[in-house]
């Protein structure tokens, strides 16, 4: 694996192979990043993940899985599909937020992309606190053996990428 950069801004704007989706089990768009991606990438994106939802995927993603279609509009080969976990008090789910960015990048590997952004996963929505929620990411790509040469981890806020940054 390469050199991991952090950046704050819109992960639709990343120009590189594979853009990460913070998707919800569905696949069939939602709020946030999720949203997001699915707005700027176009239809294409959805017509795909209705077709993974009728064959391969009837019941939807699990959370910690991936799953990769177009990247539609967006400025990158693919969009890596992945769930996030729903924060806990009364579990640890902290290795499958991890799984989340290491299937990612398993899957990148696959796609034979040579870059990849990731988003904040979980820590939105999901409720997860955001410290730990660097903390699992930073872990996770730091720890992976992947190919990939470029990953970067866009941020959504300035204090995020701070947070990043320091974890790093």
């Amino acid at each position: 694996m390469g050199g991991i950069d952090v950046i704050t801004g819109d992960i639709t704007s990343v120009r590189t192979d594979a853009i990460v989706n913070a998707a919800n089990s569905s696949l069939l768009g939602g709020g946030g990043v999720d949203g997001a991606i699915h707005r700027a990438g176009g239809p294409a994106i959805l017509r795909e993940c209705r077709v993974l939802r009728e064959t391969s995927l009837p019941s939807g993603l699990e959370s910690g899985a991936a799953v990769a279609t177009t990247a539609g509009d967006l400025p990158a080969r693919w969009v890596i599909h992945t769930v996030g976990p729903v924060y806990s008090t009364r579990e640890d789910r902290s290795s499958i937020l991890r799984s989340c960015y290491t299937r990612s990048l398993r899957l990148a590997d696959a796609l034979g992309a040579r870059s990849i952004a990731f988003p904040l996963i979980s820590g939105g929505a999901y409720g997860w606190p955001l410290d730990d929620a660097v903390d699992q990411q930073v872990r996770a790509v730091k720890e992976a053996d992947s190919t990939v040469e470029s990953i970067t981890l866009v941020a959504f806020s300035d204090m995020i990428a701070d947070l990043t940054r320091r974890a790093l």
